[in-house]
């Protein structure tokens, strides 16, 4: 058996590396918020191959002197706090004295800083937990922290690792958060010395947005403020009925920290209730305020997930907040759609209609067996005879009433005698008869098969769709990332019949868009397909693969509800019979259902 003998630091490190590093993105994290707790006004974050090479932050913030510097090298080297306590009241981003050690275990770490009223600086290197140097250097006051060859003493750790439009897009995603949740200092991200973003010092939160993902977006959100006992709430929300296809735009910040929480999510997904379409989610960007107190940072090796101490109160104020911003939004609208008339001309309407009503004497009606005489109920109504039809020609009416349908009739003839349209049913359902019963048709099913196997063989050849040129084109804002994502997908977009070009820095224009969008949802669908590639941290053909990509396809635009017409849903029926699968739209659900006489013999207990 062997023997218990204790951890070298160097390998004590390692291990802890693996809860504090799990990926580039997380060492960006730490040196970020290193970076603000230092009190930078102006952050730089540049990174290589999705930062498994080489990333690099540095900052204008107070620096450290050379002692300082290598004793933050230490394991539990720490500035924070002092004792166990100070965890209740603990405000700053780092406090274990844990992320620069295990940092520098696993990379080549390369440390410059000069604190504030120094003549100069000090570097330190670190290669794989080894200290290679420490020398002075000349640097402006601050800190610069350069990271390469990240795992490279680890390979099991590095192997782990995504392609590298995954880790840059966990490294953009960060970065933004951070931006966000501290608008007073200016951030820079840069790959593969490409700007990303640049975003300067704001004092507002909208301004932040408008610089990260574009105008458009930042002012279609409505302001949010609100305030307890024991929280604050301010922050940008979304409009009521405007919703997007990812929870990616949920973004919570408590005392200024970004966090993950199932509670906050599921909060402000309840207070949208009814406010957003089935399937669809909010962009909630929230700044919650509390006493540090009132919640624990300490419960995740990267703080990325907190404890609330009264989870329940904050969970109904969000709720309560939110909720009632959103029946300010919607009781505003339906004040514009259906202004009240003013009372004084409303009075004198009704004076005047009831002035012009004639009463009706009792005596006067018919009695319940005799005939209603006209004069009776209408006082001194003349009317000349030469103007009443003195004949009636049924014929003539019947003969009009056949031309009408004669249309109508031709169409049912295509799809087969043995479906007959009978009427239009509540939202997207029409009834139809056929030999063996009764049919109820799911219209934007059917428009979801017909689309999904007509885009399928679209795919299947070489030519792309033809699409319909817009008088107009759709103008459409995205930041440097989107636009690289979007750039990505082009080809899969002029496939279906989506033409876009470039407008100036960050601007574009949808010039073509398949054939049965329309102009209006062009803008979401684009955006939901970037959401999504943001979402799995990279390019959705290579992720979903083509069958889902279609089906995406197939699935957007919005319901007609009620609005189809008789022919239209003719065609519809004439078109999906001859789909390879008439029966399924391509989520899996009946795209009709039929109601034949087995059914009724069982409901009835009769032959039919």
């Amino acid at each position: 058996m062997s023997s218990i003998r204790v951890l070298p630091d160097r390998v004590a490190n390692q291990i802890a590396a693996g809860e504090v590093v799990e990926r580039p993105a997380a060492v960006v994290k730490e040196l970020i918020e290193n970076s603000l707790d230092a009190g930078a006004r102006r952050i730089e974050i540049e990174f290589r191959n999705g930062g498994k090479s080489y990333l690099r932050v540095e900052d204008d913030g107070h620096g450290m002197r050379p002692d300082d510097a290598l004793l933050s090298l230490e394991r539990h080297g720490t500035s924070k706090i002092r004792e166990a306590d100070d965890l209740q009241t603990v405000t700053s981003f780092g406090f274990r004295g844990e992320a620069l050690p295990s940092i520098a275990s696993v990379s080549r770490f390369t440390l410059r800083t000069r604190a504030r009223g120094q003549d100069g600086g000090t570097e330190i290197l670190v290669n794989g937990g080894k200290l290679i140097h420490q020398k002075d250097c000349g640097m402006p006051e601050g800190t610069r922290i350069e990271v390469a060859r990240l795992f490279n003493s680890v390979p099991a750790r590095r192997k782990f690792l995504r392609t590298d439009n995954t880790e840059s897009a966990h490294i953009c995603r960060l970065a933004r958060l951070y931006a966000m949740a501290h608008p007073e200092t200016a951030f820079t991200l840069l790959e593969n010395e490409r700007t990303i973003f640049r975003s300067p010092t704001c004092s507002d939160l909208r301004d932040r947005l408008r610089e990260i993902f574009g105008g458009g977006f930042a002012d279609d959100l409505v302001e949010l403020d609100g305030e307890s006992d024991d929280f604050t709430l301010t922050g940008l929300i979304s409009k009521p009925g405007v919703g997007r296809s990812t929870r990616k735009e949920m973004i919570f910040m408590v005392n200024n920290r970004p966090v993950d929480s199932k509670a906050l999510s599921y909060a402000t997904i309840e207070a949208y209730h009814t406010y957003v379409p089935k399937g669809r989610y909010p962009s909630a960007f929230l700044f919650l305020g509390m006493k540090p107190s009132a919640v624990d940072v300490n419960v995740h090796p990267t703080k990325r997930e907190v404890r609330f101490r009264e989870e329940g109160r904050l969970r109904a104020f969000l709720i309560r907040t939110i909720n009632g911003r959103l029946l300010q939004l919607a009781q505003g609208t339906a004040n514009d759609l259906f202004p009240s008339p003013p009372i004084s001309t409303s009075t004198a309407v009704q004076s005047d209609v009831a002035s012009t009503i004639p009463t009706l004497d009792a005596s006067s009606l018919p009695s319940d067996r005799g005939e209603v005489s006209a004069g009776n109920i209408v006082p001194n109504v003349s009317v000349p005879e030469n103007d009443l039809p003195t004949t009636y020609s049924p014929r003539e009416s019947d003969s009009l009433e056949k031309a009408d349908r004669a249309p109508v009739a031709g169409r049912r003839d295509e799809i087969g005698a043995s479906w007959r349209f009978l009427d239009k049913l509540a939202d997207d359902l029409a009834l139809f008869r056929t030999n063996e019963g009764l049919v109820v048709l799911h219209c934007r099913a059917a428009i979801e098969r017909i689309r999904f196997e007509e885009t399928e063989d679209v795919f299947s050849q070489k030519e792309a769709r033809e699409g319909q040129a817009l008088l107009l084109p759709v103008p459409l804002e995205l930041d440097a990332f989107q636009t690289e994502i979007l750039q990505a997908h082009l080809p899969m977009l002029e496939k279906v019949g989506f033409q876009v070009a470039e407008f100036g820095r960050n601007f574009h224009r949808v010039e073509a868009i398949p054939p049965w969008m329309e102009p209006e949802a062009a803008e979401l669908f684009l955006r939901d397909i970037i959401s999504l590639a943001r979402e799995r941290g990279g390019n959705v053909a290579k992720t979903l693969g083509q069958d889902q990509l279609i089906r995406m396809v197939s699935l957007s635009g919005e319901s007609k509800g009620a609005g189809y017409e008789e022919s239209e849903i003719i065609s519809l029926v004439d078109q999906l019979l001859r789909c390879r699968n008439p029966l399924r739209c391509p989520l899996g659900h009946p795209t009709y259902v039929e109601y034949g006489r087995k059914e009724w013999k069982a409901q009835f207990g009769r032959r039919f």
